[in-house]
């Protein structure tokens, strides 16, 4: 007699397992675990003409300014769409530059810039880690009070009266500086991100003595590079291309006006008539009208262009991690 065989009495090491049959995906680069399929080939082909055409509608108009700040009135009027000058010149550059109002502004600049960022970061981690703590007494009420900021504001008016009458920041750094320490919106993208870093990383640092500021210090900051780097940069952006307030709260103070604020002046003296030249700054030479304006584009734009490069592998992680956690 032939004895039945209980399979539940079998060693699991014996008990042959099939493997569920695998899924083929399709992605960027073909079939998973083979690139060279015809329909990879197809998608990754698509992918670099649209990618290319969209990298060529972004950089083309900025070509043309270069271009057209060395080009001349004469043949900027001739070729509508200009890439390279027949007859390069400077002149739109030597009018910009014909006063040390450029030099002074970029310092200005510059100051306001590194200053601000610095000031805006500060009170955006501070306030953000403060607020990530659930611990935190008041937190649903300070969170209620930042998004409503987010929604509603004072107005320029009452905005103007607070800074200019009531702080008496009038002509000073600070009335540039204060009013946008902090924003919102990048607050509470970074208080996700704090969420996001695991809790036994600062509960081993408490244990070791570490206070709530150290632990912001050595644990928390330094696994927040990517989003820092992030948020600065849109500060610092932010800072550099500002103009308006400068314009409204230091209009009695021109030595301390941002580049912003004189390439604006600039350019409404390039489009001044004859008569209104006479009231000119004498160190200004005659501007070639059109070239000016592009010029003041590139003078404005290349040096907060130089500093993405150093931030540019920050700059993806921090922003998708920062909206994804929490």
């Amino acid at each position: 007699m032939s004895k039945r065989i209980n399979k539940s009495s079998v060693p699991n090491e014996q008990v042959e397992k099939k493997d569920p049959p695998k899924k083929t995906l399709i992605g960027s680069s073909g079939a998973v675990g083979n690139g060279n399929t015809s329909a990879g080939r197809v998608f990754d082909v698509f992918n670099y003409i649209f990618l290319t055409l969209v990298a060529l509608t972004t950089i083309a108009p900025f070509i043309y300014i270069i271009g057209a700040s060395f080009a001349t009135e004469w043949e900027l009027a001739q070729r509508p769409l200009l890439i390279i000058p027949h007859n390069p010149t400077v002149d739109a550059y030597t009018y910009i530059f014909s006063t040390n109002k450029i030099a002074n502004g970029f310092l200005n600049s510059a100051f306001i810039t590194v200053s601000g960022t610095l000031i805006n970061l500060f009170f955006t981690v501070t306030m953000a880690y403060a607020i990530s703590k659930p611990r935190l007494r008041g937190r649903n009420f300070v969170l209620n009070m930042v998004i409503f900021s987010m929604f509603f504001g004072g107005g320029m008016i009452p905005s103007y009266i607070v800074v200019a009458n009531m702080l008496n920041l009038k002509d000073t750094y600070w009335s540039v500086l204060l009013p946008g320490a902090i924003s919102a919106y990048n607050m509470m993208i970074v208080k996700n991100f704090f969420q996001g870093i695991p809790q036994e990383l600062e509960e081993s640092a408490s244990i070791d003595g570490c206070t709530d500021i150290g632990v912001l210090w050595k644990i928390v900051l330094p696994l927040s590079l990517p989003v820092l780097a992030t948020f600065g940069l849109f500060y610092a952006v932010g800072h550099w291309n500002a103009y308006f307030g400068a314009m409204i709260y230091m209009s009695g103070a021109r030595e301390k006006w941002p580049l912003q604020v004189i390439l604006r002046e600039i350019i409404i003296l390039s489009n001044a008539s004859a008569g209104d030249m006479a009231n000119m700054d004498p160190e200004f030479v005659q501007p070639p009208e059109q070239s000016v304006k592009m010029a003041v584009i590139v003078v404005s734009t290349v040096p907060i262009m130089c500093v993405y490069p150093f931030l540019q592998k920050y700059f993806v992680k921090g922003v998708m991690v920062g909206a994804l956690k929490g």
